[in-house]
């Protein structure tokens, strides 16, 4: 059954991190419906909110695999259904 979820993610040291952040984005871009980066430069972190509608495994693959970058915290807000 199809969901649709929020993953947001912290990304400290966005310099570092963001490159990696963004690849693993775009490899799941089937199910993304839309993203929203806020830089905060002043403490060296950007906050992203991304959009996703697909199954429950595939929501979950893309947020455990943003959590395992380094320097990224990640969590998920899932609907009962769609």
């Amino acid at each position: 059954m199809r969901k649709i979820a929020v993953i947001g993610a912290v990304i400290d040291d966005p310099n570092e991190n963001q490159n990696q952040f963004n690849e693993t984005v775009a490899k799941s871009r089937a199910i993304v419906k839309g993203r929203m980066g806020v830089p905060f430069d002043e403490a060296n972190k950007a906050v992203v909110c991304i959009t996703v509608t697909g199954e429950l495994d595939e929501i979950n693959s893309l947020t455990g695999k943003l959590g395992q970058i380094s320097g990224v915290t990640v969590k998920a807000a899932i609907s009962e259904s769609q």
